[in-house]
């Protein structure tokens, strides 16, 4: 039934319970949850529904976002986990029964919602150990099937994995509700929906949104989309560029903005649905609601504004398309955007000695670089192969994929497990972040085993690779192979629910040139092979190990590289889509010598008998000459630039790049002319400090960040023993600090970030965890005695808290710095609530790499450090009391705005007579009119015009790059400047201008006591005044002629630059053409004074800018071409710009 509605209309969905309950005047009784309501006021959450269904929704959630054993055990609550959701959605389905019969039967659904639990699967919460978690995949999967269970008995109708912000925990979720519903026969649909980290769609794990929704969407789902995160205006961008790519419907329910200083969400209802419609135009959107911030009265505003509006038009998949797999990054298996994938084979104890001795010995760190460089030299995917008897596989298998995942040089490949023993594979699976391929099955122990493991690799939404062998033995022959995997297709597509795209078969590459007759025809057979199953099991693909193919000449790498080669050419030609391959191992084809190349062909197509002879004896001539002539081979060692840097910089650059390689020899040739305090305060922070900035500007990711926290660590440890002979260091180094999750909050990933990173600065960590009153962490104090506290809190509930533990800590005399940070914490609120309330400083930091560095700063120079933090509050607190703004009523404001004299609306004659109509207006009239500051502006170039070309080189490249680019599109005339200008009799009504007495624009007022009140209409004549002003309406339009497919392409990007200051050149020198003499604006729409887009339509209209120009509007109201402008020509001898301040609703 909802798949039928979701192809009818936009589903609404309802908004945030939590905020709800925080405005509720019913108490909370103390309650550590807001799911245990669930069992002591069943119908305060009931009543919360019934709102949201009255708003509008057609999708209530259940109260049950911690209602997991993992999240319930941090209060020792865990076996209320079935029960807490039992009862959530009992109680919602009441709700909805209850709205079902008031409102004419109109269904509402039940949707259980499913939150990300407290812990972390994919990342480390130990920077020491990589390869740990505090909790297996199998126990979080435990967790989410009792969850499904309660939730599925209590009668929901949908099941939704929200705030998604770790790929490997929604895949449990997703595990589990697969695994719940099979036994219990049901078939609810399932929605998905993450939380991104940063504005350029990345969740916290660093992984893209995409690759997470591919990840995730081999289980069928019924959406995937964003919530909470940002607001709507900030997630456009990201659903934007999902919207062609998802095969499900889209879903979004965005925070009503983001928290503001004091952590309150400003965004009214009618702003968020404004958004939201915007994005329902262009098509974007299925399924719209709220999430924090949001109430009753957002959904109720959401649902009207969506009325009407038609949805997304939902994809079906394409079974015959390519193969996605997924690390941290997307990867496409498509031969028409690549013809070929390599897949990086060293990572196989089988096929690599060395990677074998590395994970005998337990070094993890050693082996994981030589995943790292395969995916420098290009494998996309790896294939990883614990296969050896002196292993335990399993365990290897898994603490490995842990390890590597840590590190998103390697993680943002995909990972190929790769085993015989089933436990081994499943370890691999439960462990790896994105979707990985499973190498391999098969149908040597018959149908229904084949059947089993397909069916729980697919609960994984692993993609498979398909072996060719049978109960039989395995494929030698053309007709055995394509049979046996003719058989497998219709097995895996027809009863294991499997897309035909992630089937991958492997036909076997077989070892020729053995001397054997029977062995001829092995690489020949594959080649048809493949050719067969691209041709007749579509959308399936085909892979190999193209090393087995000349293991008949192991110790002569030349013959060997060249028949790699050839038959990687030749397969590939047929239709191989991937192969395990060792690129070093690897010829140019066309670079093979000729003799060379013939031989191995021969051998390869099995042309003559003497073949294998031919190429034996041509192999021992190459290998004699090879040792006559000593020839080493190898590839030269690469010394990065950075390596040539001073010492001071080659350390800061390890800290920043996470590499550890060079780290003990550097720190002790800096010991030869620095104290280790010196190292620590000067190189060392200085790459912590440039790590903590590209983190906050979004150039930086999580993992990355830990990356290049252990870094850190490990050269404080190499300093350690350098620090005791001077004892004098040792003191100021070693710090202690208790951190804690405020009372009230369960979020604790920050926290825990912090811990890791301040851990990695020499800082002694006691973690309190989440839920901490202000008595445990006073207690804390008295009993460890550190030198700091920090206080987490995402939410608004935990900026009460944190006030009152400033009370406590001032009353208890405990003078130690407070550090706070979370989402609703900020440097005003800090300094406007918090801080008063103390003798001694409260510190608000930004982030773990923010705090880090206040912590060393304090440690360097404490008093000056804290009386600067100190004084810069001060600072905050006058400007916030100064700005204390008021607001007047829209009466009020038109009464204290200034009446202009009526004869001030008498314009000299003759003005607005004549309009305006200009066709390609030549580009040399307005080269002398461009905004340089502003050009250079637009590529980040700060500073004062010409200077800024002077003292900056690359400044300067970029001025002559649009020098150039000037004179071309003088030359070709290649930009088209077009200008429509047509004036009107106006007269105003409050703060309505009418044009002609009937075309209506309407301009807001300001009501701020610190404005002059006033309105653009206050320029134009009154209403009954006996008085007519002429007002103009313009569009002009600058389209580049000189189109370009790629959109980041430099010269495309400088042009559009260039043409945006065109625009503004061509505005002003319009206004000089019209304005006779008089004061005249030009406000156009869409900006601060007349801030309303949708009045491009009327004035679009009345100017047939269309018609005339050429310029047209989007359904968002949006300009094309984008370097556009439209708006009016007022004149009056007061007439400005006015600043437009209202109150926020």
């Amino acid at each position: 039934m909802i798949e039928k509605l979701l192809k009818e209309r936009i589903v609404i969905l309802d908004g945030a319970m939590g905020t709800m309950l925080q405005n509720s005047r019913v108490a909370r009784h103390n309650l550590p949850l807001n799911d245990l309501l669930n069992e002591i006021n069943p119908d305060l959450i009931e009543d919360i529904h019934l709102q949201y269904i009255d708003a509008g929704a057609d999708i209530i959630e259940t109260n049950t976002f911690n209602s997991n054993a993992i999240s319930l055990a941090e209060y020792n609550l865990q076996d209320k986990a079935y029960n807490l959701n039992l009862e959530g959605a009992r109680i919602a389905c009441r709700a909805a029964a209850s709205a079902t019969a008031r409102h004419n039967l109109r269904k509402v659904f039940v949707a259980g919602c499913m939150g990300p639990t407290s812990a972390m699967l994919t990342l480390s919460p130990d920077i020491s150990r990589p390869e740990y978690r505090a909790i297996s995949f199998d126990d979080m999967a435990q967790a989410y099937s009792e969850q499904v269970r309660g939730l599925i008995d209590g009668g929901a109708d949908l099941l939704l994995v929200e705030t998604v912000f770790d790929s490997l925990n929604a895949r449990a979720a997703l595990y589990a509700i697969s695994s719940v519903q099979q036994d219990m026969g049901t078939q609810l649909p399932v929605m998905v929906s993450a939380t991104v980290n940063d504005r350029a769609g990345n969740i916290l794990t660093g992984q893209s949104v995409e690759a997470l929704y591919h990840t995730l969407a081999g289980h069928n789902l019924l959406s995937f989309g964003l919530n909470c995160s940002f607001g709507a205006k900030d997630l456009k961008p990201i659903i934007l560029d999902l919207a062609n790519k998802l095969h499900c419907a889209i879903s979004i329910y965005p925070n009503a903005g983001l928290p503001n200083e004091l952590g309150e969400y400003d965004e009214t209802p009618q702003m968020t649905a404004s958004l939201l419609k915007q994005m329902a135009l262009e098509g974007l959107i299925n399924i719209a609601g709220g999430c924090c911030g949001t109430t009753p009265d957002h959904i109720r505003a959401i649902a009207e504004t969506l009325q009407g509006v038609a949805p997304r038009n939902i994809r079906g998949k394409c079974t015959t398309g390519p193969l996605i797999v997924t690390g941290l990054s997307t990867v496409v298996v498509d031969r028409q955007e690549q013809n070929f994938i390599n897949v990086g084979e060293r990572t196989n104890v089988a096929g690599s000695r060395k990677f074998a001795r590395l994970i005998n010995e337990k070094q993890y760190e050693d082996a994981a670089s030589i995943a790292r460089k395969q995916i420098e030299d290009g494998a996309s995917i790896i294939d990883i192969n614990m296969d050896d008897p002196m292993l335990e596989s399993a365990v290897e298998m898994g603490k490995f994929v842990r390890y590597i995942s840590n590190d998103p040089d390697i993680a943002k490949a995909a990972y190929m497990i790769d085993s015989s023993d089933w436990e081994t594979i499943l370890e691999g699976l439960r462990w790896s972040p994105g979707k990985c391929i499973v190498n391999s099955i098969s149908l040597k122990e018959g149908e229904e085993e084949f059947l089993r493991k397909a069916t729980e690799i697919r609960k994984f939404g692993a993609a498979v690779i398909v072996m060719a062998f049978d109960e039989e033995g395995q494929a030698v022959t053309f007709q055995r192979k394509i049979d046996i995997c003719h058989r497998a297709y219709d097995l895996l597509t027809k009863r294991a629910g499997y897309s035909p795209n992630d089937i991958i078969f492997d036909v076997n590459i077989l070892t020729i040139a053995t001397g054997i007759k029977e062995h001829n025809r092995y690489a020949l057979e594959f080649i048809e092979a493949v050719r067969w199953i691209k041709a007749n099991l579509p959308g399936s693909h085909t892979s190999g190990g193209v090393s087995n193919i000349s293991f008949a000449f192991r110790g002569n790498n030349i013959i060997r590289e060249a028949m790699h080669s050839v038959f990687l050419y030749h397969a590939i030609e047929a239709g191989l889509d991937m192969a395990i391959v060792n690129p070093s191992m690897l010829k140019i084809y066309s670079s093979i010598e000729p003799t060379l190349l013939k031989r191995v062909e021969d051998v390869v197509f099995d042309r003559y008998p003497e073949a294998t002879a031919n190429l034996v004896d041509l192999a021992e001539k190459l290998k004699a000459e090879a040792q006559g002539s000593q020839h080493l081979s190898g590839i030269e060692s690469r010394v990065e630039k950075w390596r040539e840097e001073s010492i001071e910089g080659r350390l800061a650059h390890a800290i920043v790049l996470g590499e550890s390689a060079f780290l003990e020899e550097d720190i002790r040739q800096a010991l030869e002319k620095c104290s280790p305090l010196e190292i620590v305060e000067g190189a060392l922070l200085e790459g912590m400090e440039r790590v903590g900035e590209l983190f906050s500007e979004g150039k930086m990711f999580l993992p990355q960040v830990i990356k290049s926290a252990k870094v850190m660590r490990n050269a404080v440890t190499i300093l350690q023993p350098f620090m005791e002979k001077d004892q004098g260091d040792i003191p100021r180094l070693r710090r202690k600090m208790i951190l804690a999750t405020a009372k009230g909050d369960v979020h604790d990933i920050g926290k825990n970030i912090l811990g890791i990173v301040l851990s990695c600065n020499n800082i002694e960590i006691i973690d309190l965890g989440v839920m901490v009153d202000n008595e445990t962490i006073i207690e804390a104090i008295r009993y460890h005695k550190p030198d700091f506290v920090g206080v987490s809190g995402l939410i608004t509930p935990s900026l009460h808290y944190m006030e009152e533990l400033c009370r406590m800590l001032e009353k208890e005399g405990l003078d130690l710095p407070l550090f706070v940070g979370g989402a609703t914490t900020s440097a005003l609120h800090t300094a406007v609530k918090l801080a008063p309330l103390r003798t001694s400083v409260v510190i608000h930091t930004a982030g773990a790499s923010d705090c880090a560095n206040m912590l060393n700063r304090i440690a360097r120079e404490p008093h000056k450090s804290i009386e600067e933090v100190m004084a810069s509050q001060e600072q905050l607190r006058e400007l916030y009391y100064k700005s204390n703004e008021s607001f007047v009523s829209i009466e009020e404001a038109r009464a204290r705005a200034e009446k202009y004299p009526l004869e001030s609306y008498r314009l000299p004659e003759g003005f607005g007579e004549d309009n305006l109509h200009v066709r390609f207006l030549p580009v040399e009239t307005l080269v002398d009119k461009i905004d340089w500051n502003m050009l250079l502006a637009f590529w980040g170039f700060k500073g004062g015009y010409p200077a800024i070309v002077y003292s900056n080189p690359e400044a300067q490249k970029c001025y002559e790059s649009a020098i150039a680019a000037i004179d071309s599109i003088i030359v070709d005339q290649s930009v088209d400047i077009s200008i429509e200008v047509r004036f009107f009799d106006a007269q105003s009504r409050e703060e309505t201008i009418l044009l002609d007495g009937k075309h209506r624009f309407e301009m807001p007022r300001s009501t701020s006591e610190r404005t002059d009140y006033r309105s653009l209409a206050d320029f134009v004549a009154p209403e009954g005044s006996g008085i007519t002003s002429t007002v103009g309406l313009f569009a002009l339009k600058v389209e580049d002629l000189q189109k370009s497919e790629d959109f980041r392409d430099y010269e495309h990007l400088l042009r559009e630059s260039i043409c945006a200051r065109f625009a503004e050149a061509a505005a002003e020198w319009m206004q000089e053409q019209v304005s006779g003499g008089t004061v005249l604006i030009r406000p156009a729409f869409g900006y601060a004074a007349c801030p309303d887009h949708t009045q491009k339509r009327l004035a679009c209209q009345l100017l047939d800018a269309s018609g005339r120009i050429g310029l047209t509007l989007t359904d968002t109201c949006a300009l094309v071409p984008t370097t556009s402008l439209c708006g009016m020509l007022i004149s009056h001898p007061k007439a400005h710009y006015p600043h437009i301040r209202n109150k926020k609703q």
